[in-house]
């Protein structure tokens, strides 16, 4: 039995491709290893998204060929496809596939190793508008409560410093149907909570003219009565929809969270960036959201030093963010992506820089993280819990993303119960069972 281990860079999207990728040749009899052991056959799912994704994306491309130089090693994701003779120019990678094929991925593989060659095999296929979407199952992690769904796929909103529309393509979905059968068998698989993901999930449906929006995926999947639990990945402000936020408040199995990337809160520099709405129009969409779910938790994506970005652009973000109230930020320095326009703009942010402003970012998330949690003692609320921690604890996650420990056995771990929450302490809760 050949063995195979994967390593996985970047995005719940990426992370999802790699479980669906597992559950593929497990099916076909491979045993799946630690990428740190001996295998047969290596693969690395890899990133662009920054330049640091790329770097340990290469990293773990030439630690695969070092730990086993007899491997199979096959690189995929979105390096490959937008950097096919960069990838193919490292020495030991036997296969290239972008994000694309994965679905026949078992074959390219078993082809490659059966006609070994110097070169590399390049299985990159370009991504037209005519790539329909991969309606691949959602991988099944057995240590895990909560399973990643993709529903969407692609992205054409161009932002000037993002390398995504090209590393992924045009819009696609899944199809509603898929969505009610994947959901279904991930809910008879055990799961109590299912993630829909995508790469520009609001964009769900789109390329149908219309016909078919996020709204109509959530109902499907909420349509399968015995799932407990379900999640919306991240998704741009503006395309919330009203029925979507009513759907929330009716229905508490869909999760009160958003995670809503704003990236800046000046406009010049939202301007610059090609971002879809201005600092108003984001704020009126909060408090319209915050007005109609009180309770509901608002993370975002913040990038720092975005060439041009002044002192007083920055402060305007700073406290534009402030003024937000969101319970969690993810913080980003600019990074140079070659072929956006963003790489040539005038006005590159020193790196000293970048790094001192994601450190005033860094500080104002601790305290609106730690105000969020505050504001919660006392309350109760239902926890599905995921994994025993230390000092005999259990640790589990709230509707509403607060991650809650309660003194308790592993046999509280996939399951959903009601707690108190007591106190907060830095970026948790602690709390005890009702």
């Amino acid at each position: 039995m050949k063995k195979i281990a994967f390593y996985t860079l970047g995005c719940k999207v990426n992370q999802a491709d790699t479980a669906s990728m597992e559950t593929m040749f497990r099916s076909h009899g491979y045993t799946v290893v630690d990428f740190n052991g001996e295998a047969d056959i290596y693969v690395v799912n890899t990133c662009v998204v920054t330049n640091t994704g790329q770097r340990k994306s290469r990293q773990m491309i030439n630690r695969a060929v070092r730990k086993n130089p007899t491997a199979l090693v096959v690189v995929t994701g979105c390096y490959p496809q937008t950097a096919a003779e960069e990838v193919k120019a490292i020495p030991g990678v036997d296969l290239i596939i972008g994000n694309q094929d994965r679905a026949d991925i078992v074959r390219l593989v078993e082809d490659a190793a059966e006609h070994q060659r110097v070169d590399t095999i390049d299985s990159v296929r370009k991504l037209s508008a005519n790539t329909e979407f991969e309606e691949l199952s959602a991988g099944d992690v057995t240590d895990k409560t909560r399973a990643f769904l993709k529903i969407q796929e692609g992205c054409n909103q161009f932002c000037t410093y993002c390398i995504i529309p090209f590393a992924r393509g045009p819009l696609r979905s899944r199809s509603l149907a898929s969505i009610k059968e994947e959901v279904s068998r991930l809910v008879r698989a055990g799961y109590k909570e299912v993630v829909l993901i995508g790469i520009h999930l609001g964009c769900y449906g789109k390329e149908h003219g219309g016909e078919l929006t996020l709204f109509d995926a959530v109902q499907a999947a909420l349509s399968v009565e015995e799932l407990q639990r379900l999640r919306l990945g991240s998704l741009e402000s503006v395309e919330v929809e009203t029925r979507l936020l009513d759907l929330m408040a009716a229905d508490k199995r869909l999760c009160r969270q958003l995670h809503l990337p704003l990236q800046a809160g000046c406009d010049t520099t939202l301007a610059r960036m090609h971002r879809p709405y201005d600092a108003r129009r984001f704020a009126e969409l909060l408090y319209d959201i915050h007005k109609r779910i009180p309770d509901i938790a608002i993370t975002t994506d913040i990038i720092a030093g975005f060439p041009g970005e002044t002192e007083e652009e920055f402060a305007s973000t700073l406290a534009f963010a402030e003024n937000c109230g969101f319970s969690k930020m993810h913080i980003f320095p600019y990074s140079k992506r070659k072929g956006t326009p963003a790489e040539k703009m005038p006005n590159q942010v020193p790196e000293t820089v970048k790094q001192k402003r994601c450190a005033e970012l860094a500080e104002l998330d601790h305290r609106m993280q730690q105000k969020f949690l505050e504001a919660a003692v006392g309350s109760e609320a239902e926890v599905l819990f995921e994994q025993t921690v230390a000092d005999g604890q259990v640790e589990g996650l709230t509707s509403n993303y607060l991650r809650v420990y309660v003194q308790g056995a592993a046999e509280l771990c996939g399951t959903i119960r009601k707690v108190k929450l007591l106190r907060a302490e830095t970026g948790l809760m602690i709390g005890e069972l009702v």
